[in-house]
């Protein structure tokens, strides 16, 4: 359908859904000492999932508030059900919809589209960068920040007890660059084949993050858009899934020379 779960009009749906949305964005490897321990503190503990949800605590707020100021539901319960089900979905890049999100007043719309690029955690099945690299890339930014001020501190990067290498930090500020160049690539393309500016920006956001609705004409599907923009977005696509390095390498002399 079309309306995507908007076609039930059901909250209990809805309900059932944010809970297998938000299980789906965690790590896989939680869920199964979460079911070997009996216990839902793997999940708690987890620094990356804590940081998930804290992001989504953070941007829910923002997004109720806006929607209940705004005055487009009929009541604040309604608002809150909306918001709360289109958050979830877009950030873990599920794209279920149950209303008209890409008509929501001021940039709340924007904001969810952006959520999309974290996506969920590492070695869960959703898109987008990954909180885990999100979180590397913050502390990585702190580090600098205070070296500016401590230039002969020695500081290290850590993800719970975990000591992250410098390499594995330059891979993923490398990763993240790449990311970006290539959204912003694959939208200046769309541009150049005819899709006005928000279409062609957020139809890259969503297929780059593998989410599905984006914004202005491709809101609820892509049928109305041009040949050559969905095949600049099947390739779009198809380097988010892949995460970039697996399919650029295709495309490198050194691997076919090897």
């Amino acid at each position: 359908y079309d309306s995507s779960l908007g076609y039930f009009d059901s909250a209990a749906i809805e309900s059932v859904a944010i809970v297998f949305m938000l299980l789906a964005s965690a790590n896989f490897s939680l869920h199964f000492f979460a079911w070997r321990n009996r216990s839902l503190k793997p999940y708690l503990q987890d620094s990356e999932y804590r940081f998930f949800l804290n992001v989504l605590l953070l941007l829910g707020l923002v997004l109720i508030v806006g929607l209940v100021n705004a005055h487009i539901y009929t009541d604040t319960a309604s608002a809150i059900r909306q918001g709360i089900f289109h958050l979830i979905s877009i950030v873990t890049t599920t794209g279920f919809t149950s209303s008209g999100f890409a008509w929501w007043p001021g940039a709340l719309p924007v904001l969810l589209i952006m959520g999309s690029f974290m996506g969920g955690c590492a070695g869960s099945t959703a898109g987008g960068i990954k909180v885990m690299r999100l979180q590397l890339m913050y502390k990585q930014g702190r580090k600098e920040i205070v070296s500016l001020v401590h230039p002969n501190a020695v500081l290290s990067i850590k993800l719970g007890r975990q000591v992250i290498s410098e390499r594995i930090v330059n891979t993923v500020t490398a990763f993240f660059s790449i990311y970006m160049f290539s959204f912003a690539l694959s939208g200046l393309a769309l541009c150049l084949v005819g899709l006005d500016w928000v279409t062609a920006f957020s139809a890259a956001a969503a297929c780059l993050n593998n989410l599905g609705p984006g914004l202005g004409e491709v809101a609820n599907n892509y049928a109305s858009i041009n040949d050559a923009a969905k095949w600049i977005l099947s390739f779009t696509m198809l380097l988010g899934r892949l995460e970039l390095f697996t399919l650029l390498v295709l495309f490198t002399t050194t691997f076919w020379r090897d």
